[in-house]
């Protein structure tokens, strides 16, 4: 069951922009195995477009999943920075500590800050 959730990836955001994002817990049905990961999108206009689409892709490998918050991501690829900060007015602020520990996985040359302001 573990093998299922190595699977999906930590981290899955827009290359370049600032967007909302969503910070989800997964795990597998049944089971105790379990993974929080971060999600975002500048095509989504409210945080629960994102949570809406990962869900149900999610659902049919096998798994379950609960938003455990939202936020912003402001991505810059050019100067490998990223600032995670904001909150979700569907879902709550994102631990957002925790969400800039799992982009650190994916992206290790990038400085990467969060903060808990709203802008």
């Amino acid at each position: 069951m573990a093998e299922a959730l190595a699977k999906v990836p930590d981290v899955e955001i827009d290359p370049e922009g600032t967007f909302k994002y969503i910070l989800v817990r997964v795990k597998v049905k049944g089971g105790d195995a379990q993974k929080d990961i971060v999600r975002g999108t500048k095509s989504a206009e409210y945080h629960n477009h994102i949570f809406d689409k990962v869900s149900p892709a999610l659902e049919a490998l096998g798994m379950e999943c609960k938003c455990l918050g939202g936020g912003k991501i402001e991505h810059n690829s050019k100067e490998k920075k990223i600032r995670v900060f904001g909150e979700s007015t569907a879902f709550g602020k994102a631990e957002h500590f925790a969400s800039a520990e799992k982009l650190k996985t994916v992206f290790t040359d990038y400085e990467i800050t969060w903060s808990d302001d709203k802008k």
